[in-house]
Formats: C-alpha cells, structure tokens, sequence
C-alpha cells in the first residue's frame, strides 16, 4: 500500500533514520555510533558497504568501532552487481536486522545497485517495522527521494552546475548535502533549492547528524545543521540564466542548528535545545 504524504516531507517509516554527514567519530566518544547500537538495540547491525567500488576495509573500520558498543551480530552487505540484489545471499545478510548503517563512497552506486529490488524491499520492511537505517557521506544523500550526486564546494553556486538523481526516498521533502562546513558546500545547497523551493535544503557537518523520527528531526554530535528553508522566495534567476551564471536567490531563510536542537519537518520551525 502506498504510504500517505503531504506536500511537505513526511516520513514513511515506523523506525530511526540516522543521517549523518560524514567522518563519523569512531575511536574516542563515538557519540553518533552509540545511538546507532543503542538503536539497533542487541538485534543483528548489518554494515552495507555498496557505495564503495572496491573492498576498502569500511566493515573492518566499523568492527572495531562497535567492538565494545554492545551490539548484536555485525554483517556486511556487498554488493558487486545489481543482479546480486535478487540473490538469496543478500536477503539472508538482511533478514532479522533492527538496523542497517550504509557508509560512504558513491551515492549513485548505493542507488543504481539496490533501487527496486528485493534488497531495498527488504530495506524497506526493517524501517517499516521500528528499525533503525543509518547513513553517513553518500550513506547520508542518497536517503532523499533526489540526491545532490555533484556539484562545485566552497564557492559561489553558477546556474547548471549541480548533478542530481533519484534517491532512495526514505525521507521527503528535502535534500540532504554532507561535509557541509568542512568543504564549503553551502553554495551548492543553495543552488539545490533554488530548482525547487517546495524542499528543504540539509547541509550536515562532519560528526554531526539528524535522528528523524515521524515528522521531527535532533541533531546529535559535535558540528552544526543548516537548514535552507526556500518557500518564502521572492526572486531566482535560475530558469532564466544562463549556463555558468551566478545564482541571484531572494528571501532564502537560513537556520543553523547544534546538538540536541530540534526541526519541525512539517511546520519548518526549529526547536530550542533542552539540557
């Protein structure tokens, strides 16, 4: 059954997402894997590596991070074909998970591999069922129905630009841009809601991340949140300029979140933070 929406973004699973924007602590506090375990609880943690093109040693990374984290069974998810996705070795890496982490590397790989197959179905029943999905780097933008794939950092956004596909769509109504601060990406996420001010435009720190639940997202971790909320603008040259223009962009508000603040997904209201 298709799950009811409205325009703005509304979730269409039970469970956690747990959006992260990349180089997650992994040695000292760990404060964003923490959650994911605690989370996942002491059900299997399944590591999905597919947005890597090569075995890079991302599941070993994330062994020893969880060693002492209390979780369940930890497995990995590979993908080397989109036919593996139909494979029953695949299903069984999934099958009993309360939690799935995919980590980083390519976003269009996450999606070209496991969009509309058995796998993403299977996906689907864990976040349907009170599961807990996490994401980091490309983990992180492929979790919007469209995904920022490219795009120039750490200056001014030009007209023509931005790369962009379909996403997983396991959250909508935004679009999610990771190691936001750290490469300067607030151009592009600008120009990202420019083409379609209806989205709310994410900028995610690195250690930093968004636990969305229902209709509201926390920030959790030691970096910041930028929401680019577009609905209120007056003016935008994107339709009309040229390739290679610099963007003209009136009336964007800007709201910048820390740890433990929250955000309205529907009202588009921040929340302040509660020690």
């Amino acid at each position: 059954m298709e799950q009811p929406h409205t325009e703005r973004g509304t979730l269409p699973g039970k469970g956690t997402l747990v959006i992260i924007g990349g180089h997650e602590d992994k040695q000292d506090s760990r404060e964003i894997l923490k959650e994911v375990a605690r989370l996942s609880g002491k059900g299997k943690l399944v590591i999905a590596t597919l947005a890597s093109h090569t075995r890079e040693g991302y599941f070993e990374s994330y062994q020893k991070a969880f060693d002492d984290l209390e979780t369940g069974e930890l497995v990995e998810l590979y993908l080397d074909e989109r036919s593996d996705a139909n494979k029953a070795a695949a299903l069984d890496t999934l099958r009993g998970a309360t939690g799935v982490l995919f980590s980083g590397g390519d976003q269009l790989r996450i999606t070209s591999l496991m969009a509309d197959t058995p796998v993403e179905h299977c996906l689907r029943e864990i976040y349907q069922e009170g599961g807990v999905v996490a994401g980091t780097s490309a983990g992180a933008s492929m979790m919007c129905e469209t995904m920022l794939v490219k795009g120039r950092s750490e200056e001014t956004y030009r007209v023509g630009e931005l790369q962009m596909a379909p996403g997983l769509g396991l959250i909508r109504g935004v679009i999610i841009d990771q190691h936001f601060a750290e490469r300067g990406r607030m151009g592009r996420l600008l120009g990202a809601v420019a083409q379609n001010p209806r989205v709310l435009g994410i900028g995610i720190d690195e250690d930093t991340a968004i636990l969305v639940r229902g209709e509201s997202f926390t920030v959790l971790g030691s970096g910041g949140v930028y929401v680019a909320d577009g609905s209120d603008i007056t003016h935008s040259n994107v339709a009309e300029a040229r390739t290679g223009e610099t963007l003209s962009l009136h009336g964007v508000r800007l709201h910048v979140l820390a740890a433990g603040d929250t955000f309205d997904l529907q009202a588009r209201e921040p929340g302040l933070y509660r020690a």
